[in-house]
């Protein structure tokens, strides 16, 4: 049950968790670092390695336990809706040809009906529009907001290790990892630390790197409360003239507790040529079936430089 402080109109935090069960993935972004590549293909949509790299974040979450997940979208985005359908007319061929193991493949991607959605934001008003955008679909209880231009490599996955530091602190919970250049992030203000999490006492947008209060930045998962819905409705344009999460996070956090969990994993950022390349490399060199042949390939390709 949720208590009510006196004085205070917004919701304070259970000490018992309430269960997280919703993600939503802002997927309504044109992919600009990434052009042309995604001049007509949405950026979650581009292949790395064997699958586009919407696939990893999905499996992520539902790694985590998420029963329900909110995409929500933009124009020329349908590609992500049809990728999670059936697509009967080549699963018919599939079956017909007897080729049973590519059927398995396209089935992978197939949640049972119901557990996803898809909403639009209408307008690139920024990451905390697109979130608030969620809200009656969210509805009043906790949910992941995952980044999927961010993807992260981890067993157990990022997401599921933040929720079980979740089910211990409640509040809200976000993923940080180590960076060599504070001013290129957002990164957290701690106030204390017991092993992997963080209590946090504030986050700082972008700070001089002699400035910075750590070098850990937010990497792209949180776990929040559905007050941040209400904070978001009269949240100003900050940032790039547009409606930033990280600004109501910070409003958020002077009422209810924040906590950091330095997840044990390594985060590719595929909104970024270079990262895209890494990410690629990465989780085909992890691949138990092809990873062998991937390092004997690009070590050939590197020994012919």
């Amino acid at each position: 049950m949720v208590r009510r402080s006196k004085g205070n109109t917004m919701d304070s935090v259970s000490t018992r968790p309430r269960p997280l069960r919703k993600a939503v993935l802002p997927v309504a972004g044109f992919g600009t670092r990434v052009l042309p590549a995604t001049k007509a293909i949405p950026k979650e949509m581009l292949p790395v390695f064997d699958r586009p790299a919407i696939q990893y974040v999905v499996d992520e979450a539902v790694a985590a336990g998420i029963e329900h997940i909110v995409f929500v979208t933009g124009r020329n985005k349908g590609a992500i809706e049809d990728y999670f359908d059936h697509a009967h007319e080549l699963e018919a061929a599939l079956k017909a040809k007897n080729k049973t193991v590519q059927l398995e493949e396209v089935a992978i991607s197939v949640r049972a009906a119901g557990t996803m959605s898809f909403v639009r934001q209408q307008a690139a008003l920024g990451l905390g529009h697109a979130v608030w955008c969620a809200r009656d679909i969210v509805g009043d209880e906790p949910f992941a907001v995952m980044l999927p231009d961010m993807l992260m490599m981890a067993a157990p996955s990022c997401l599921a290790q933040m929720a079980a530091v979740y089910e211990k602190t409640g509040g809200n919970v976000i993923a940080v990892e180590p960076c060599e250049d504070p001013s290129m992030y957002g990164v957290i203000d701690p106030e204390s630390r017991d092993g992997r999490v963080i209590k946090m006492k504030g986050m700082v947008e972008k700070p001089k790197r002699e400035d910075a209060p750590s070098n850990l930045f937010i990497s792209g998962r949180y776990i929040l409360q559905p007050e941040i819905f209400k904070l978001l409705e009269d949240q100003k344009p900050g940032a790039g003239n547009e409606i930033q999460l990280t600004d109501a996070m910070a409003r958020l956090m002077r009422q209810q507790p924040f906590h950091a969990l330095e997840y044990d994993g390594v985060t590719y950022d595929c909104g970024d040529k270079i990262g895209y390349l890494r990410a690629t490399a990465a989780y085909a060199l992890a691949n138990k079936e092809h990873g062998a042949k991937a390092a004997e390939t690009l070590a050939a390709l590197l020994a012919r430089r």
